[in-house]
């Protein structure tokens, strides 16, 4: 009996009525009071970027990270861009292929070249040993990717950046309250940048948050977010406008007090599907590092289509059809995309290639009553059943 999608032997689950729309995550809104007069005292004053909300932001971030500075920016993206651009590099950054788009398109518009590197088995994550054999005599940087949240191998990276003399930057877009061995990710490399969109933990709306300990740095990001306009509209160099508004900035403070409640709730909610699934033929999980946190922005599966019965793309269309909203990052991974087909590849990206078809994020958000996760469990088992049966 093949184990390819199988969809026809997926069935509804009994009482699975209390599983309709179910969606795959929901931000986390702010006290609409506080917001709603910080919204009035902005509009009131008529700065509405460059403003006193935006600095104050800069100021709380940089505190909590425990860096020298954070530069609030319009997005992520846009952050990984500035870094790139204010860094002055040239020729190859090497990137993981298994990793959201955004991650080598920063890369592409600064017309450096991404050279993907595989990540490691068990943490998804950019695996060192890989990235070293990626390494040629154009490569100026590395910039890796802090996967659903877990940190990736920050010391075995910081080693080969330090000892190839280039530099190294951390898409931390999933992982603003994850932990490294207790320290909060953020002050890691040259630099990191976090995404504040709204399936994140920390909302802005839009926007995204640079830190970092290089003063250098710091300042050319600052520059470079308005055009990289001094003052005097004599641009240093080729920026963008990557200005946060104040409006976003509110709305990125009234939801930073509850943050680390919200990244203990989803640990919680991570661990209850752990528990459920771990006995489930063909289900597997990624690998957080001991003595590390994950905000659990995503929580991920992998499914072994020979032990589970179905293969993940299937079991995505099983879920669904009782309500439950999945999605498969990263697949396919960005190697694959027809953006970066014509680059080609360095070397293998075997375990890239081998996992992407079998990741499932389910559904994981902040005020996600805990009693969803048994109903996404249950449903995972029953079709298992139907499926292997």
């Amino acid at each position: 009996m093949t184990t390819a999608r199988r969809t026809d032997l997926i069935r509804l689950p009994a009482g699975s009525e209390d599983l309709r729309d179910l969606p795959l995550t929901r931000p986390s809104v702010p006290d609409p009071d506080r917001l709603a007069s910080d919204i009035a005292v902005i509009l009131a004053s008529g700065v509405l970027t460059n403003g006193p909300y935006v600095q104050q932001l800069e100021r709380a971030a940089a505190e909590r990270l425990r860096v020298r500075h954070c530069v609030a920016v319009s997005s992520c993206t846009a952050g990984l861009m500035l870094v790139l651009r204010a860094s002055d590099l040239s020729g190859d950054v090497v990137v993981p292929s298994f990793t959201f788009a955004a991650t080598a398109h920063a890369v592409a518009w600064n017309a450096l070249r991404p050279v993907f590197a595989d990540v490691d088995e068990e943490t998804l994550t950019l695996a060192p040993g890989a990235v070293e054999r990626s390494l040629g005599v154009r490569t100026s940087a590395i910039l890796a990717t802090h996967l659903y949240g877990a940190p990736c191998d920050v010391e075995g990276l910081a080693d080969l950046a330090s000892s190839h003399g280039i530099r190294l930057f951390f898409d931390a877009a999933h992982a603003f309250g994850s932990l490294h061995q207790g320290m909060p990710v953020g002050a890691f490399g040259d630099a990191e940048v976090f995404s504040l969109s709204p399936t994140k933990l920390l909302v802005a709306g839009e926007g995204g948050i640079i830190s970092t300990n290089d003063d250098l740095l710091a300042e050319r990001c600052r520059i470079g977010r308005d055009y990289a306009n001094p003052g005097d509209y004599d641009c240093q160099f080729v920026g963008l406008n990557a200005r946060m508004s104040e409006i976003h900035a509110a709305t990125a403070l009234a939801t930073l007090d509850s943050l680390e409640d919200r990244v203990l709730y989803r640990n919680a909610l991570a661990a209850r599907y752990r528990e459920r699934l771990r006995e489930v033929p063909g289900i597997g999980f990624a690998r957080v590092r001991e003595g590390d946190r994950s905000t659990f922005k995503d929580f991920t599966i992998t499914v072994e289509a020979d032990d589970f019965g179905v293969d993940a793309s299937g079991l995505a269309g099983g879920l669904e059809a009782v309500g439950v909203q999945t999605r498969r990052y990263y697949d396919p991974p960005v190697h694959a995309m027809r953006a970066y087909r014509s680059l080609g590849v360095r070397g293998p990206l075997p375990t890239t290639e081998r996992l992407a078809p079998k990741v499932l994020s389910l559904p994981i958000w902040s005020e996600m009553p805990r009693g969803a996760v048994d109903r996404v469990a249950d449903s995972i088992e029953r079709i298992h059943h139907n499926v292997a049966g």
